[in-house]
């Protein structure tokens, strides 16, 4: 049903159908007069066509190799017949006639006419004008054209005619009149399919109603332009006031009788006017109108294709601006607290999560803040349960956005009982002060420091216990005083969440802190409290624990026999207890094995045992799990000068020549420890006196945002520069490659000594008993020439009977050694391969007694196992 007054599309009174109509005459009209001009206008191009095409063709076989000699040959019909009915029938003309000059025809599409004369004008040809004309020739009305031959010389030697017929020319025209009258009949459907859907937008418009309707629709429309209750004002072009309905004139204080007035003469704010005055567009912007907020948004009315001028709409948002503040202020606390989430906490340091708090509030929640904690949650202690009021705490952390007169960094504050800190920590609750100029807490406390606060503009506090697990840690402080609003019940409830969530991030740091510091004391307590006193190697050592964690770096130096020291370095996987009590136990069994003097490779195959079983002690189902460790031990020998070293998946030592020349020794890299199946090697290099061999962990040198390589070269350049004494070296070297490091570090630095020759005697021992005497008389002149001949006779005995036991149960030459280091050392070798064994000789026992006699003269004795056989030691210590 349509509504009443509408009347349908084909009715008369409805705009739309009348318009709907002449539309259609119009395009009826203009396609008929298109279709008779695109038919005459046919009809004329193909006649054009057809002069133009008989032209092209004549003028193209004229032209055409062979034509002019075939002109002259004996038989011009024989040659050329061929060549024009094959041009005519590939080219749409209707004959190509070859002639000479006299007119008579060579070819003819009809054989008849050959031979006969050739009608049409051929004088201009003649002279070498080409003619296109219309006749009426032996087969029609034609058009054709004539066109000379020419032969080299110019000479025209005969003629070319082409032409197609009218009979053609007009089939080519009535060939493309039903597609002009298509093309026609498409047009007339499209145009009238516009004007349907023109005439159908129309009557969307008009709704199909009559002057009377439209009138009585234009007085609703008015009725309701002024009963909505948003402001409607329309300016001219020239500024004029066209229309403001009844809620503009309320908004903007109009007078009633506004028609067809100036804004400018309105009475309007300069900075509303000039807004309306300018036409352009604004999108929801606010402006004052006496007491009230309005919301302003104006468009061109050029931009839609109406008349120049501007229409504004207008919004009273009084009371949605302040809706709005109080929701931008719970937008903004919900970022503070979900800020505080992601920031609070990325630490494991109780300082800086404090300093992080103290950061995120200040300026976007407070103008001031302090963290306070007690000395026990620093140190990483547990706090006590309910503390003391009045126990000190500590200034953790203090921002502020200017030097407000607050107790520094780092201060003690004993807050006293009418204090905001001993009144939160009595109550256990959070305490809110809007205005501290009104509360007499600061009578009981420091009356010169509340002064200077007062005095600041500090006006407003909150003060919130630090509480995590039931223990309270501190006391944080948010202190106003720029802002003119004091802190009100939403933001005590704010601060307390925030308080929260840092609780917990402080309270894992204490947690951590005491871990660590645990770690650590363990840790340090497994590592070499000092060097071992010897004289092969000057060494100086670096240990930095990680901040994050404590790692297994260790290392070690170990006196050796016949005056060697050993170098050890290593690292376990992992980081925290385990790892540190792991190490202990690699560097206690580093200790035992190098007390049995193996070699390099035999220590680490042994070392490697260890670690899988501990693995599997530690790990009894059989997982795939693995401790993991490196390591790498160096022998140095100052008598030779020659460093033995092998490693298990650790860093290659690095040597500092006495010229500066800095070197990365290749050793055979082993397997970590731990994995086994391959056998360790080694490797063996001559150290010039004053080289300093440099050994470390992968801290030093690999870090997350460097690769190794690069590291390994900003270690070569930091050896290069560095001081020539160990500790100057490990002070450069850490700071050159590992100024902030992020894991545990232990550096190595061991410059060489040598033993010179006036400090060793070495004799070769014929195998003959008597030759003893001979030793023990050259050890006696020996020691009277060192200043020892206190201990001639204990020298003597002790040489008497290892040489008598290598005499008698060795093999092969036999030599012995004396040295003078910081110990007397004896040493005889021979080329056995069983060592002797001390044991308790019974009463009637004939023998067995002399290595007991060697381990009670001596401080210490022992073997060792040499490629050529194997060295029986024997050390006193000196006076």
């Amino acid at each position: 049903m349509r509504p009443p007054g509408r009347s349908g599309m084909l009715s008369r009174r409805s705009v739309a159908a009348q318009v709907f109509v002449v539309h259609v005459v119009i395009v009826v009209l203009l396609v008929l007069a298109s279709a008779a001009a695109l038919v005459l206008q046919g009809r004329a191009a193909s006649e054009e066509e057809a002069r133009n095409r008989s032209r092209a063709v004549a003028v193209s076989f004229a032209g055409a190799p062979g034509t002019w000699e075939a002109l002259l040959s004996p038989d011009p019909t024989a040659e050329l017949q061929p060549r024009a009915e094959e041009v005519r029938r590939s080219v749409p003309v209707d004959f190509v006639v070859v002639m000479n000059t006299e007119g008579i025809r060579y070819t003819h599409p009809r054989a008849d006419r050959i031979g006969k004369k050739f009608v049409g004008r051929i004088g201009p040809a003649l002279r070498g004008e080409p003619v296109v004309e219309e006749i009426t020739g032996t087969i029609g009305r034609l058009v054709q054209a004539v066109v000379p031959v020419r032969d080299p010389q110019g000479r025209v030697v005969g003629l070319v005619s082409a032409g197609i017929t009218v009979e053609s020319v007009g089939n080519t025209a009535d060939r493309q009149l039903p597609l002009l009258l298509g093309a026609a009949a498409a047009a007339l459907a499209l145009a009238t399919a516009g004007t349907a859907v023109a005439g159908r937008r129309l009557l969307r418009q008009t709704h199909g109603l009559g002057p009377r309707e439209m009138t009585r629709m234009y007085e609703h429309h008015d009725a309701v332009l002024h009963s909505v209750r948003e402001g409607v004002v329309i300016v001219g072009a020239d500024g004029e006031l066209l229309l403001a309905n009844d809620e503009a004139q309320r908004l903007l204080g109009l007078p009633d009788d506004t028609g067809r007035r100036r804004v400018g003469e309105l009475g309007l704010s300069p900075d509303m006017a000039q807004l309306l005055l300018s036409g352009r567009v604004a999108t929801d912007e606010v402006r004052p109108v006496g007491d009230r907020l309005v919301v302003v948004n104006q468009r061109p009315t050029r931009l839609r294709g109406g008349p120049s001028g501007s229409v504004a709409t207008l919004r009273d948002s009084t009371e949605l601006r302040a809706l709005s503040g109080r929701a931008e202020a719970a937008r903004e606390r919900l970022d503070l607290l979900y800020a505080a989430g992601l920031g609070i906490g990325s630490s494991l340091d109780v300082r800086r999560t404090a300093e992080a708090l103290a950061e995120l509030v200040v300026p976007r929640f407070a103008d001031h803040a302090t963290v306070d904690l007690f000395d026990a949650v620093l140190e990483g202690d547990e706090p006590s349960a309910r503390p003391d009021p009045g126990a000190a705490l500590r200034r953790t952390a203090v921002v502020g956005v200017d030097e407000a007169p607050l107790f520094p960094l780092d201060a003690r504050i004993r807050p006293d009982g009418s204090s905001p800190q001993a009144r939160v920590l009595r109550a256990g609750r959070a305490l809110l002060e809007p205005r501290l100029a009104e509360t007499p807490a600061w009578e009981g406390q420091d009356r010169e420091q509340w002064s200077q606060l007062l005095e600041h503009g500090v006006r407003s506090l909150i003060a919130v216990p630090v509480r995590a697990g039931g223990q309270v840690l501190g006391v944080v402080g948010f202190w106003r005083d720029r802002r003119t609003e004091p802190f009100d019940e939403e933001e005590l409830a704010v601060a307390e969440e925030l308080v929260t969530r840092a609780a917990v991030a402080i309270d894992n740091a204490r947690r951590f802190t005491r871990e660590h510091g645990m770690a650590v004391t363990l840790q340090r307590s497994l590592l070499p409290r000092r060097l071992p006193d010897q004289d092969a190697l000057e060494v100086a050592y670096r240990y930095l624990p990680a901040q994050a964690g404590v790692g297994g770096d260790w290392f070690d130096v170990l006196p050796l026999s016949g005056a060697r020291v050993a170098l050890v370095v290593g690292d376990v996987v992992g980081h925290g207890l385990h790892a540190a009590a792991t190490m202990g136990r690699l560097r206690t069994a580093v200790h035992t094995f190098s007390a049995l003097d193996l070699h390099p490779e035999e220590l680490l195959g042994l070392l490697d045992e260890l670690v899988a079983r501990i693995d599997q002690e530690e790990n009894p189902d059989g997982g795939v799990t693995i401790t993991g460790a490196t390591c790498l031990y160096a022998v140095y020998d100052p008598v030779s000068r020659r460093c033995v070293m092998s490693r298990a998946g650790h860093l290659p030592p690095a040597v500092v020549r006495p010229d500066g020349r800095v070197e990365f020794l290749e050793v055979p890299a082993g397997p970590p420890l731990g994995l086994g199946g391959l056998p360790y090697e080694t490797a063996e290099v001559e150290l010039e006196e004053g080289s300093r061999l440099v050994l470390y962990t992968d801290g030093l040198v690999e870090e997350r945002d460097r690769d190794i390589d690069a590291g390994l070269e900003l270690l070569r350049a930091s050896l290069a520069r560095a001081g020539e004494s160990p500790e100057d070296t490990c002070r450069d070297v850490l700071e050159g490659v590992a100024p902030r490091p992020t894991d545990d570090i232990a550096v190595l630095v061991a410059r060489t000594r040598v033993i010179g020759a006036d400090r060793i005697a070495v004799w070769d021992v014929p195998r003959d008993p008597s030759a003893v005497g001979g030793i023990r008389a050259a050890a006696a002149r020996l020691l009277t020439e060192w200043g020892l001949e206190d201990q001639a006779f204990t020298t003597e005995l002790i040489l008497s009977e290892l040489v008598t036991n290598a005499l008698r149960h060795g093999s092969g030459p036999v030599r012995v050694r004396v040295l003078r280091e910081r110990e007397l050392i004896c040493e005889v070798s021979d080329a056995g391969s069983t060592a002797p064994r001390l044991r308790q000789a019974t009463t009637f026992d004939e023998g067995g007694r002399g290595l007991f006699l060697v381990a009670q003269l001596s401080e210490r004795w022992g073997t060792r196992w040499t490629p050529e056989g194997k060295v029986i030691w024997a050390a006193q210590p000196l006076p």
